[in-house]
């Protein structure tokens, strides 16, 4: 790509080609979180009340971490102020959604809102890009899970999903909570305890076989799910020097009624174009972008973007590239080279000493 434009730059372009609706919160979207809530509730007294056998259990594990994940969605849309704007009802409602995730809505509107979005794939200051060879070079850590062969990484960071949500937000958590005013830190703190707070208690009470299929296992589900969309948002392309959600996005495509169950988060360059408007109008926002610049527009099968995140390196090399330090080897980002389906790979002498 030879030239950037900033989120506005193209928002200002679209915006009055979209009905006025679409930039007003959408409250109805709390339906979806209600139906969500009432399966958490049944599936919780199945759990507790009854002696169920282990596949049932499973099952209803299944369908809690689906649950799980889709109220992370729906707070996510909340949090943004698409659903209600007055805060104290959008932090508490996002506070609902984001409980079974254990994230604070101070916290995410801090990490994810006012920093993520107004740095997009900027390594210095976007807390959820990945790291540049120099920053590479620099940590012990990564030098040596690098020197793993590749096979093995791909397998074990595919795995990790399950993890990688609660993990990263419990980082974050120690990287923001310091930058919020004194007078504001222990509204953040009880943000953060409540929701464990909540799940050990149930632990306490029911035992742990029953927690295990209750909360346990739902989470790991939920967190697989919800990392799966997120490790396809920006992973895929090259780290930017403007924050042009053109460049360093990737809308990934799904079947609708997999977009109706996730509140269209699959619509990510749309949400960072238009990050204040209900996820409901994105498919208007992604007809408009590519009818002005198709050639910019990154989309793929999620399946498809799953594997080519599986098939590369999260290095970046030279902001554009990806490099396998264990090998030297170098694979092209979104818009510089990558093809899912043909992945190439140039060789470099550099290699992980």
């Amino acid at each position: 790509m030879k030239e950037y434009h900033s989120f506005g730059w193209y928002a200002a372009r679209i915006a009055p080609h979209l009905p006025k609706n679409a930039f007003k919160p959408v409250p109805t979207r709390l339906f979806g979180g209600l139906a969500y809530l009432l399966i958490v509730i049944a599936s919780f007294v199945s759990i507790i009340f009854f002696d169920l056998n282990i596949w049932v259990n499973l099952m209803i594990s299944f369908i809690l971490g689906s649950s799980f994940a889709g109220l992370g969605f729906l707070g996510h849309e909340i949090l943004h102020g698409t659903v209600v704007r007055k805060p104290w009802l959008r932090d508490l409602l996002g506070a609902i959604a984001f409980w079974p995730l254990t994230t604070g809505p101070k916290l995410w509107r801090k990490w994810h809102n006012l920093t993520h979005h107004v740095h997009t794939q900027d390594e210095e200051k976007d807390p959820d890009a990945w790291p540049s060879m120099q920053k590479f070079k620099k940590s012990r850590f990564m030098r040596w899970i690098y020197r793993v062969p590749f096979s093995i990484r791909a397998l074990s960071s595919f795995a990790s999903l399950a993890l990688m949500f609660t993990l990263h937000s419990l980082k974050m958590f120690t990287v923001y909570v310091k930058e919020f005013k004194p007078k504001k830190q222990p509204a953040v703190w009880l943000e953060a305890i409540l929701p464990w707070a909540t799940w050990i208690g149930l632990l306490l009470l029911i035992g742990f076989v029953k927690w295990l299929f209750a909360f346990l296992l739902p989470l790991l589900i939920a967190n697989f799910i919800v990392m799966a969309y997120i490790s396809t948002n920006h992973r895929l392309n090259p780290l930017v020097p403007v924050n042009d959600p053109l460049a360093n996005s990737l809308t990934v495509t799904t079947p609708k009624w997999v977009d109706v169950l996730h509140f269209n988060f699959s619509y990510h360059t749309e949400h960072h174009l238009f990050p204040g408007m209900s996820p409901k109008f994105y498919p208007m926002v992604k007809e408009q972008i590519k009818q002005r610049w198709p050639e910019r527009y990154h989309e793929m099968p999620f399946g498809k973007a799953l594997i080519a995140l599986l098939k590369t390196p999260r290095v970046y090399y030279h902001d554009k590239e990806f490099i396998d330090p264990h090998k030297g080897n170098l694979f092209g980002s979104l818009g510089n080279g990558l093809n899912p389906k043909n992945l190439k790979i140039r060789r470099t002498k550099l290699k992980l000493r």
